[in-house]
């Protein structure tokens, strides 16, 4: 894509990670953007789905809509959570899909890993697993997982192409996608897509 050489992509994964650090860290700080249990509530995320997830998880949660409005996932679907950050979307999924399913989140920010692997346990969640890395280059088989789910992710990764390449690479036939995100109506200035501002903001 043009824009992902027009921004420099190392200094905006540093920033985007220092951002979530803190997010994980501090949910009570000061943020661009709302958090916590009532933005997923004004979302329209279920009291009852959320009353299932440890606090911890849902206090850094920072999503921008529901992907749960697409459709609930069925009993024994394997699923990615893409940018899962503290865990909230793949504890949620993990208790859609039973134990006979399977929920992989995988997220670039070691300290939003740890927060999601300690709910799961604080859950007794067996059936999901916390994964470190990038969206443009998943570590895992093709055709691995029934539904790809994301929230406020995709938007702050400058190569789209790379990342639903490899959604769809690990995508099962017949898989769906459930995922959002922000999007914007009018094309960007070259100014702006050398703004790590915008990108993250």
């Amino acid at each position: 894509m043009a824009s992902s050489a027009k921004v420099d992509r190392a200094e905006l994964e540093t920033k985007v990670q220092d951002m979530y650090r803190a997010v994980a860290l501090h949910p009570e700080g000061e943020f661009h953007f709302e958090m916590g249990r009532a933005l997923a509530e004004r979302l329209g995320y279920s009291p009852e789905d959320l009353d299932r997830i440890p606090p911890e998880a849902i206090e850094s949660f920072a999503g921008v809509a529901n992907p749960w409005e697409h459709g609930r996932l069925s009993p024994g679907e394997c699923v990615l959570d893409l940018g899962c950050g503290a865990g909230t979307d793949s504890l949620v999924a993990a208790v859609m899909v039973g134990p006979e399913g399977r929920v992989t989140g995988i997220d670039m920010t070691p300290e939003m890993l740890a927060k999601a692997r300690a709910a799961a346990e604080e859950m007794g969640a067996r059936n999901v697993e916390f994964v470190e890395g990038e969206a443009e280059r998943l570590p895992f088989a093709d055709e691995s997982f029934d539904v790809v789910v994301s929230n406020g992710v995709i938007d702050l990764i400058p190569d789209k192409d790379a990342v639903f390449s490899e959604v769809f690479r690990v995508l099962a036939p017949g898989g769906r996608l459930q995922i959002a995100d922000v999007t914007i109506q009018n094309p960007v200035s070259e100014e702006g897509r050398r703004n790590i501002d915008l990108w993250t903001g």
